[in-house]
């Protein structure tokens, strides 16, 4: 079994002078030249640029250590290698979002001129910016393919997805370039591809992160939040989102409740002091999902097993679990349709553009632009009400677990399968079938609750072409402000995030 390192151990190492940036940073170079041709991960990488910035790094590091200054000092992430996905802009880098659309009249893709909050948040903490991953269209999707890259793929499975949007970022981890990254999550894009990818993933709390704090789209659904192989890793990014803003911070209405730091809460719960005491933790276990009577939503054996193994897990570390009886009114599916494909009616696009979309993406700005005011009005006023009343039902509990997924990571192609991509007529099974292998997310970005998806088994799937055991995992929906809670829980649980030895 191969180690990579951690993320905490990668900045000790830097900090301690065990390694240099400039040969961490290399090595992320060399891997990423090695497997990105098979993996489809980065869709640009500045080495030179990277290399550089390393340098000047190392350069920093040295100075710090020199003067004999308190370590605490210097920038959380300085001098470590990172990347961001195809949809945030990064001062000197192209932004595509997955789309031809994106193109210039030369043909190339444009570059940006200023990086934006994610960026100028990891610019602030000294990390390395490497270059972008591959997205879906518009970060639409749970799967990260389009008509402008190679797929990215499942370091696990290479004929498997990822997961998505931000699978090229949960590739790179698995498959070692880095030792943690930062997703968007709107519908599920930090939790799908760490499910997909046996790692972990944090969708933090509406309000939490500055830098997209989920209260600036109609939906109020996106948050940015951790990919990384430990729980203690996940907190050290929470900390440098939550507290390394880097770029002028609004200080809304809506918030989470301030954490002083994630990490000093995981490390304490790693030594025995959890921060709910010496109680067990109530946590329900639901497989429903609001999706059921819209679509056929199957738990397959291997997510029932993962299941299974999570609330076993959670016995033994003496919580209470329990089945919990929860329901959902119907009429979400339709609803979160409405509100998920109004950004794509907002796409400024040219005459002739629309022919460079994907199918799915033309069917959801057709449904979009067709839409009324009244009717998305009307489909907000359903969400909030499905809102209050899901967090409602969750009260009960300290945290509901549900299967991370439904379905072991799908084929590439898979989601419009029989059908070209540029193709409008596959569109409504892709997006049908992209909630029966999701049911559990998108929701959980409706009501605002943070939420963790935590690998619990290695599994060979019944079916299907897997050279190999693929991961499977659980979901854990935490209370209001809870994500300092889940992440001490994940921590406990040592999920298995590195393949079994052969």
């Amino acid at each position: 079994m191969t180690h990579y390192p951690t993320l905490t151990e990668t900045v000790l190492a830097l900090r301690n002078g065990q390694v240099s940036s400039e040969d961490t940073v290399r090595s992320s170079l060399e891997r990423i030249q090695e497997l990105n041709e098979s993996l489809g991960m980065f869709i640009h990488v500045d080495s030179e640029g990277a290399l550089e910035r390393a340098r000047e790094a190392d350069e920093q590091l040295a100075a710090e250590a020199s003067a004999s200054t308190y370590q605490s000092e210097l920038p959380a992430l300085l001098g470590v290698p990172t990347s961001l996905k195809d949809g945030h802009d990064v001062a000197g880098m192209p932004t595509t979002f997955g789309s031809l659309i994106s193109r210039g009249d030369d043909g190339r893709f444009p570059i940006a001129t200023n990086s934006e909050p994610l960026a100028q948040t990891l610019e602030a903490t000294g990390a390395v910016m490497l270059g972008k991953t591959q997205v879906p269209e518009f970060l639409l999707n749970c799967y990260s393919e389009n008509r402008v890259f190679p797929p990215a793929r499942n370091p696990h499975s290479l004929r498997h997805s990822p997961g998505g949007s931000s699978g090229g970022q949960a590739a790179a981890v698995a498959s070692g370039v880095l030792a943690g990254a930062i997703g968007s999550d709107g519908g599920g894009s930090v939790r799908i591809p760490a499910a997909a990818c046996g790692l972990i993933g944090l969708k933090p709390n509406r309000g939490r992160v500055p830098s997209s704090d989920a209260l600036n789209n109609v939906g109020q659904l996106g948050v940015n939040g951790p990919i990384t192989r430990t729980a203690l890793d996940a907190a050290l990014l929470m900390d440098v989102l939550c507290s390394t803003p880097g770029h002028t911070a609004i200080d809304r209405p809506v918030s989470a409740v301030p954490e002083r730091s994630f990490t000093s809460v995981v490390s304490r719960a790693l030594a025995g002091d959890a921060p709910w005491g010496d109680r067990p933790l109530r946590i329900g276990v639901s497989t429903a999902s609001p999706f059921e009577g819209t679509y056929d939503i199957t738990v397959s054996p291997e997510a029932q097993l993962a299941l299974t193994e999570g609330v076993r897990q959670l016995q033994a570390l003496g919580h209470h679990v329990e089945d919990a009886d929860i329901s959902y009114a119907p009429g979400y599916a339709d609803s979160f349709f409405k509100l998920w494909t109004t950004a794509v009616g907002q796409v400024p696009l040219a005459a002739g553009q629309e022919s460079q979309l994907t199918g799915l993406a033309r069917h959801f700005r057709s449904a979009a632009l067709d839409r009324s005011a009244v009717d998305l009005a009307d489909a907000v006023s359903a969400i909030r009400a499905f809102e209050a009343d899901t967090i409602a039902q969750y009260a009960s509990y300290d945290m509901i677990l549900t299967p991370a997924l439904a379905m072991p990571p799908r084929p590439i192609g898979w989601f419009f399968e029989g059908y070209d991509m540029a193709d409008p007529e596959g569109a409504e099974r892709d997006y049908m079938r992209q909630c029966q292998y999701t049911p559990y997310t998108s929701f959980i970005n409706v009501v605002g609750l943070p939420a963790i998806s935590v690998p619990t088994v290695w599994t060979q799937p019944e079916s299907g072409d897997y050279p190999a055991q693929v991961p499977m995992g659980v979901q854990l929906v935490g209370a209001a402000s809870s994500e300092a809670w889940l992440l001490a829980l994940a921590a406990q649980l040592e999920p298995p995030t590195d393949p079994p030895a052969a």
